[in-house]
C-alpha cells in the first residue's frame, strides 16, 4: 500500500512540474493599424519571476512611442497563472505596472484532441488591474 501510495505521489508531482515547466516561456503580441503599433512581450522565467514590455507607436498622438515596464512573480495552479508584483523590489523609475491581482489562463491543445487542427499556446489575462491587459491574448514563441 505504500509503495503504491509513493507512486501516485511521484506521478502527481512529476505532471504538476511538467504543466508548469510547459508554461514557462516567452510570449509575444504585436497589433498593428494604420496609424498605430502595439507590441506586448511577457517572459515567465523558471524561478517564478516574469518581466513584461509593453511598446506602443501612435503616431497621431504625443508622444507617439511610449514603453511600459512591469517585473514581479507567478505562479501556475493547473492552467491557471498568478502574477504578483513586491511593492518594495518590482517598483523603480522604469517598471512601473502593477501586475498584483492579474491572472491569465494557459490555453493549449488538449492531451485528448487526436485532430491534426492547430491551437496556439497562448495566456489569456481573464483579470487585472490594468484595464488594457484584461482579455488580451499573449502567443508563446
Amino acid at each position: 500500500m505504500n509503495k503504491l501510495f509513493t507512486i501516485l505521489l511521484l506521478t502527481s508531482g512529476v505532471t504538476l512540474f511538467s504543466q508548469s515547466n510547459e508554461i514557462i516561456g516567452e510570449y509575444y503580441l504585436k497589433l498593428e493599424a494604420e496609424k498605430q503599433v502595439i507590441e506586448y512581450k511577457l517572459i515567465l522565467i523558471q524561478d517564478g519571476t516574469f518581466t513584461f514590455h509593453s511598446y506602443t507607436d501612435r503616431k497621431v498622438q504625443i508622444p507617439s512611442i511610449t514603453h511600459k515596464y512591469g517585473k514581479g512573480n507567478w505562479s501556475a495552479d493547473g492552467k491557471i497563472v498568478s502574477f504578483f508584483t513586491d511593492n518594495e523590489k518590482a517598483f523603480d523609475e522604469k517598471h512601473t505596472l502593477d501586475f498584483s491581482n492579474s491572472r491569465a489562463r494557459f490555453i493549449t491543445k488538449p492531451s485528448r484532441d487526436k485532430t491534426d487542427r492547430i491551437i496556439k499556446k497562448r495566456l489569456q489575462f481573464f483579470e487585472s488591474e490594468i484595464f488594457w491587459i484584461k482579455g488580451i491574448e499573449i502567443f508563446k514563441i
